[in-house]
């Protein structure tokens, strides 16, 4: 079985570092060689909230496109993001990329869109991934973020994961 490699964007703005850690362990578990970028603290986009926490992953997987978008949907349901009396949103795991591909797949838009409007799915896609180019850009993350005018403001955050560090430099 071959392996594709995929970008994640995780975000949670309700008990965020419990939430954001409960995800990256169910991860742990369905992604290879999994890397995280640094966690950076951005405002809500298009919703009346809390502050988010968000980061980016990268791993390989052996499962297909729509088989990890499903199990992405149990690990946000497993962590109240459809609780019918849930507050704010506690886990949001969005499929960024999926190798290179380009179009929709049963819905599912790649690369997401998000990749090019948000400052906290591009910049720690660009710390984790700088030579990575973008399918539908032809143009690595790195470069995309330097010529990025995206009027958000992202604070670092102090965070750790299984031991691992996850603030930015």
């Amino acid at each position: 079985m071959s392996l594709s490699t995929v970008y994640l964007g995780l975000g949670s703005n309700i008990e965020r570092e419990r939430h954001l850690c409960a995800g990256l362990d169910a991860l742990a578990g369905i992604l290879k060689d999994m890397q995280c970028s640094a966690v950076f603290e951005s405002q809500a986009v298009g919703i009346k909230s809390g502050p988010f926490y968000n980061l980016v992953v990268r791993g390989r997987t052996e499962l297909p496109l729509l088989e990890l978008d499903r199990r992405l949907k149990f690990i946000e349901a497993d962590n109240g993001r459809y609780a019918p009396d849930r507050k704010g949103l506690p886990l949001d795991i969005d499929v960024l990329m999926f190798d290179d591909l380009c179009g929709t797949f049963d819905g599912l838009v790649l690369p997401r869109a998000e990749i090019l409007k948000n400052a906290f799915v591009l910049w720690p896609l660009s710390l984790l991934a700088p030579e990575l180019v973008h399918p539908g850009e032809g143009r690595s993350m790195g470069q995309l973020w330097r010529e990025a005018r995206i009027e958000q403001v992202l604070a670092p955050v102090p965070f750790e994961w299984r031991g691992l560090q996850l603030t930015p430099a």
